[in-house]
């Protein structure tokens, strides 16, 4: 039996053989290479075993064992023949230590006799010494500790411990124990004597005398502290593509001073939170003797989304993506209609599409997407988005009408694109029909019909009759034919958000185009600024699915939001690590949206001020997918105009709700609603706050609507409608009421509610109101021209005889 987690290094060692053999083994037999630390599976380990039993198998296993015993016993020998050297050794070592005492010993005889008692006890131990000799054989293994014993006597002493000297013997070497006493006398003695740090002190107090002997000069301190920086090991900092001064001076191992000293030098004025480039980073560091490595930034999106490029032996054929497009009511939908046997365009509001429809067809064994685009011109984004995401673009062109606005933009959408055009003359079937026209026209935007010897396919079709259907489904499967479209199923599922909308019983739904790899139930997606797990994916015909390839649309469930339509999503490996870079984005989202905000300086502090004068409205848009918000927004954003502005202050997806009167009564907001209704609650509220909610369904009305409200914000405009002129011919004084001029009426009339300009020489004197007006005695409301009149100015008194009175009203009008 194999233990768990046995490793390749634990094998080697059991095995006496290198991991790098056992490596080896395993590549040889078609397996991975691994690492020293990396664990065996039960299959590698089979062959490990069999590999090697094989190389070191034995004819006879009795032969075998049998030179394993004679190899036990022949191993003793060398021991005992080591020990018995050692012995000898041992000796030698002892015979010449005694030869060397004997002779001071007998230098020392001649000048002191030795007693009598001296000699007996050298007898007796040289008598007792052949006896010692067998114990010292018997127990060889106690010689070396014994010895250890003996010269740890001198510090054992210190212990407290009994010192026992053999004074049997007498070759005893005193000197020996001198000098060791001495030794340790003079190192304890050294370690209380303060000797050589006075020594030191008095080197440094020398080396202090000589430098105040001579002053440094600036240009000595400088090459000193350049020679101390050239000995320092050289520093290597990483920067990335910004970093702040006072982090390259902390890297730097320097005061944020010098690096701002060294930015100055270079015309850069900076402080220590500034945020400076790489490229400025790297001069300062290097001017400072650093070495500068740029900092690879591994992001989130590195870490869990695979952006790798496919080789060309995963890529596989796969069907084309086709988006019809044209000037509305050419019949795109219509057409549509004809190839699907359906009918969309009776539920779209007014007959007009409103919304991207992503569809799948089969035809001649091949299946072919469309993407049918709304034509008017509040649509423009949506075009572009369907646009960008095809292969195929089919420009829709009515045969009675030609080439007309959106049809110019849909064409300049799929040359931005760099999509394959083919021109579906549509309505072949009316009596006004002139394809010859229509060719003539699209040479005009350089698409050339291949009839006249261009490259555009130009198929004329009949929406109602179904005339010429089949050709132009031919016509798109030769041009995707010859595009040769490949993608490889066999990865994480990439694609874009064709459009997105909140249900209210099942959440945010979004319809992707899958336009890499393979989107499966339960894979996590990050969509923009949205992140979910795929809950549930249907396709076009509303069929539950559990993995859709390329070019295939599905609707899936699970985001936590409505994505933006057009965002691209990604499958991704890692949900907490996609939960993060959703925050990131929308951080960053935030802090665009804040940076638009400009502070008021002295530049525009004049323009601000205009701006304080410009009537605003402000409008909260709810519609029922993501893509009629962003048109709804973007056209009633483009009637501003340079008295009123309009300002769409939020878009949503779903029915209006409380929240949003709450926010319209707050902001003083009118509610737009495209294609929803107010839910109860928000409509009594609404009632009951005054707040305006505007429901349509035909983007048309809403943008007429707001235009005609918009006028009612505009400044009045007057104009100045002349009554009639009139000649002072008399003047009186009168101590109630002032000065009266007594007028004749030359042409038109004058009236009470008049204003009066007062000329004078054909000067403009004075413009006044009429304070009174009358004739003879009584007050009238008007004279006509051929009559007298007395009339009373408010303010004016300054009245002569001969003067013109110029009677005018002042008149609103509306553009």
């Amino acid at each position: 039996m194999t233990r768990d987690k046995y490793k390749v290094h634990e094998l080697a060692k059991d095995f006496d053989i290198s991991s790098k053999e056992v490596v080896e083994i395993l590549t040889q037999n078609g397996f991975e290479a691994k690492k020293s630390m990396t664990a065996l599976d039960p299959n590698e380990l089979d062959v490990l075993f069999n590999v090697i039993t094989a190389k070191n198998s034995v004819e006879s296993f009795d032969a075998y064992f049998a030179a394993g015993a004679k190899k036990e016993e022949a191993e003793p020998q060398p021991e005992k023949e080591e020990k018995a050297e050692e012995k000898a050794d041992e000796k030698a070592e002892k015979s010449a230590e005694k030869k060397a005492p004997a002779k001071e010993e007998t230098a020392a005889k001649e000048e002191k006799p030795t007693d009598r008692s001296e000699k007996q006890s050298d007898q007796k131990a040289k008598g007792k010494k052949p006896e010692s000799r067998p114990a010292k054989a018997k127990a060889p293994e106690k010689q070396q500790p014994a010895k250890a014993k003996d010269d740890h006597k001198i510090q054992s002493r210190t212990k407290g411990e009994a010192r026992r000297v053999d004074t049997r013997a007498s070759n005893v070497n005193l000197d020996k124990y001198n000098e060791k006493y001495d030794e340790m006398a003079s190192s304890s003695t050294r370690g209380r004597e303060m000797g050589p740090n006075k020594q030191k002190l008095k080197q440094k107090s020398q080396q202090y005398n000589k430098k105040r002997g001579k002053k440094e000069t600036e240009a000595e301190r400088l090459k000193r502290i350049a020679e101390e920086r050239a000995k320092r090991p050289q520093i290597v900092v990483k920067v990335g593509d910004e970093i702040t001064v006072g982090e390259l001076a902390s890297q730097l191992k320097v005061t944020a001073a010098e690096v701002i000293k060294k930015l100055f030098s270079y015309g850069v004025m900076a402080t220590v939170n500034e945020v400076i480039d790489f490229d400025t980073a790297e001069i300062v560091a290097t001017e400072l003797g650093a070495k500068v490595e740029k900092e690879v930034v591994v992001t989130i999106e590195d870490r869990i989304i695979d952006d790798s490029e496919d080789k060309e032996e995963d890529l596989q054929p796969r069907d084309p993506v086709v988006v019809v497009m044209g000037h509305v009511d050419h019949g795109k939908t219509s057409i549509l209609d004809a190839i699907r046997n359906t009918e969309v365009t009776a539920t779209e509001a007014g007959g007009i599409t409103q919304h991207i429809g992503a569809y799948r067809v089969n035809c001649n064994g091949k299946k072919i997407t469309f993407l049918d685009t709304p034509g008017h011109a509040a649509f423009t984004a949506m075009r572009a988005r369907g646009a960008m995401a095809t292969d195929i673009a089919v420009l829709v062109v009515a045969a009675d009408d030609g080439i007309m606005p959106q049809t110019i933009e849909a064409i300049n959408h799929a040359k931005a694109a760099e999509v394959q055009i083919i021109v579906a003359i549509n309505k072949m079937d009316k009596p006004g029909a002139n394809p010859d026209r229509v060719m003539q026209q699209l040479t005009e935007y350089g698409l050339v019909p291949e009839e006249w010897g261009g490259d555009t396919i130009c198929v004329p079709v009949s929406a109602k009759t179904h005339m010429g259907i089949d050709s132009l489904l031919e016509s798109i499967l030769l041009v995707a034919e010859v595009a040769e479209l490949k993608a490889n199923p066999n990865r994480p599922g990439k694609g874009v958000v064709i459009e997105a909308r909140l249900d209210k019983s099942r959440g945010p739904i979004a319809t992707l185009l899958v336009q890499n790899g393979t989107l499966k139930s339960g894979d996590i997606i990050v969509a923009g600024t949205s992140v979910g797990r795929v809950r549930v994916m249907t396709n076009d015909k509303g069929r539950k699915v559990n993995s859709a390839g390329p070019s295939v649309p599905v609707e899936i469930m699970g985001l936590a939001e409505t994505p933006n339509a057009g965002d691209s999503f990604n499958v991704v490996s890692d949900e907490r690590l996609a939960r993060e870079l959703v925050e990131q984005r929308k951080d960053q989202a935030k802090q665009e949206q804040f940076n638009s905000y400009h502070k008021v300086t002295l530049e525009n502090l004049f323009t601000s001020m205009q701006e304080g004068e410009m009537k605003e409205l402000k409008i909260i848009v709810k519609a029922d997918v993501q893509g009629s918000v962003e048109a709804v927004k973007q056209n009633l954003e483009k009637i501003s105009n340079d008295e009123v502005r309009v300002k769409v202050i939020h878009g949503g997806v779903g029915a209006i709700n409380e929240s949003d009167v709450m926010l319209a009564g707050a902001s003083n907001a009118i509610i737009v609603g495209f294609n929803v209704r107010p839910d109860p609650v928000a409509q009594a509220n609404a009632e009951r706050d005054g707040v305006d909610i505007r429901m349509y369904r035909v983007i048309y009305d809403c943008i007429e609507e707001i235009e005609a409200a918009m006028k009612g914000m505009l400044a009045p405009k007057f104009r100045e409608i002349s009554l009639g002129r009139i000649e002072v011919r008399n003047v009186l004084n009168l101590s109630s009421v002032g000065k009266i001029a007594g007028s004749y009426v030359l042409e038109g009339k004058v009236t009470r509610n008049a204003q009066i300009r007062v000329v004078r020489d054909g000067i403009v004197v004075a413009e006044d109101e009429i304070a009174s007006l009358r004739r003879f005695k009584d007050d009238v409301k008007e004279v006509q021209s051929g009559y007298e009149c007395g009339i009373g100015l408010t303010k004016f008194n300054d009245i002569k005889e001969g003067d013109i009175f110029e009677a005018f009203m002042m008149e609103e009008y509306r553009d």
